[in-house]
């Protein structure tokens, strides 16, 4: 089995309009990349994708600036479509039994293996660990998102070095002492800086805030995101670092370090910032971090209405947007520019009624980025920053 390069067209959707699916398979769905993915991936979900805990695989099948997702492994879902299971439009992308017919499908052995699970216990497990060592052994680098650092393991280390291929740890930080304290040089960033938070975690932040960069970027308008988490890295963001793996003293300085480099090196209109957590979760303090070092002047709220618990946790209840709000603009000069909404357990009139209540209620504009046009989302940034493709004072 040799390896070979596969190309493919993107394909769109949003809700009521369409563009033809691509010819070849190829993670896109309602977003485009700035050229074709040079790598060829195949992305493991065992039993998890399309669910809260497969959003990396799920992410991937949306969009991907880095890897052309040839495949994904969920032995549940075999013969279906990626697509069809996500957005109910095909792409292309098969879900296949395992990793043989994986290979066999893709006629090569792709350049990667993506691990595609956001584990709640965060390690491998032993079948999962005998899986990326048989990927290993057909020649396949590895890109592991999880807290476990594969590159430290002696097995997987020595298991790379006979095949020729390496591990992508996305979660490792920098060595402590490269590490970087906030500054204040934060200030120096003239231009809107945008997060995206939620009300809780596995709600939509990063595929909200990719659907804003890319409708922003047709728009004319310079928009660069930061990356926070695994999942946005693997796709392909330029800037960021997964801030839950970085010692907490040093968060608010990593963040800040990595938006002032996006600003130097690329002149953005406007920083956007992906959201992790959410600032009232008990379990994640990733959302205080991202205000700090972000110094966000406005922030996009991500909600759930049908959720009732949060995801993970079944008897620690949702909090409401107004709740949310409150907490988040209890940090110096930062506004909540706009609600955008996660659809699950919804159908598309109830997404309008909530669409209509929350404008109602909070007074600020709603939207849902996945099933309403993309430039509602680019509406709700223009009215907050009118003066955006200029500079702000700080």
């Amino acid at each position: 089995m040799t390896k070979k390069k596969q190309s493919a067209s993107p394909s769109l959707f949003f809700g009521g309009f369409s563009i033809p699916p691509p010819v070849a398979k190829r993670a896109t769905s309602y977003l485009t990349a700035t050229k074709p993915p040079s790598e060829t991936a195949i992305v493991y979900c065992e039993g998890h994708f399309g669910g809260i805990d497969g959003k990396t695989a799920n992410g991937l099948v949306r969009h991907s600036e880095k890897y052309e997702i040839l495949s994904i492994i969920n032995s549940e879902q075999a013969g279906q479509d990626a697509g069809e299971i996500l957005t109910k439009e095909p792409n292309g992308i098969p879900i296949c039994q395992d990793l043989d017919e994986a290979l066999t499908d893709a006629g090569c052995v792709p350049d990667w293996f993506i691990f595609g699970i956001a584990s709640a216990s965060r390690i491998l497990s032993a079948p999962e660990r005998k899986l990326l060592l048989r990927a290993i052994a057909h020649g396949m680098n590895i890109v592991n998102g999880l807290h476990e650092f594969l590159n430290d393991d002696p097995e997987f280390s020595a298991a790379c070095l006979d095949s020729g291929v390496v591990i992508r740890d996305v979660r490792r930080p920098r060595d402590k002492k490269d590490l970087r304290v906030f500054s204040g040089r934060i200030s120096e960033v003239t231009c809107p800086r945008i997060a995206v938070l939620g009300t809780d975690c596995a709600i939509g932040k990063r595929t909200t805030t990719t659907i804003l960069a890319q409708s922003l970027k047709e728009r004319g308008i310079n928009a660069v995101m930061i990356g926070t988490g695994p999942t946005g890295l693997i796709q392909g963001a330029r800037y960021g670092l997964a801030l839950d793996a970085v010692p907490s003293e040093f968060c608010e300085g990593e963040l800040e370090a990595a938006i002032i480099e996006a600003f130097e090196n690329e002149d953005p209109d406007v920083i956007l910032v992906e959201g992790q957590g959410a600032l009232s979760h008990p379990d994640d303090s990733t959302s205080s971090f991202i205000l700090r070092g972000s110094c966000s002047q406005g922030v996009i709220l991500q909600h759930a209405p049908e959720r009732e618990y949060r995801c993970n946790f079944p008897g620690i209840q949702m909090p409401t947007p107004a709740s949310e709000i409150a907490l988040i603009e209890g940090f110096p000069k930062t506004t909540v520019i706009g609600i955008t909404i996660n659809h699950e357990n919804m159908t598309d009139p109830e997404v309008s009624a909530a669409i209509e209540r929350y404008e109602a209620e909070l007074g600020i504009p709603c939207t849902d980025a996945l099933t309403r046009p993309p430039e509602r989302l680019v509406d709700i940034v223009l009215s907050a920053f009118p003066q955006i493709g200029g500079k702000i004072p700080t």
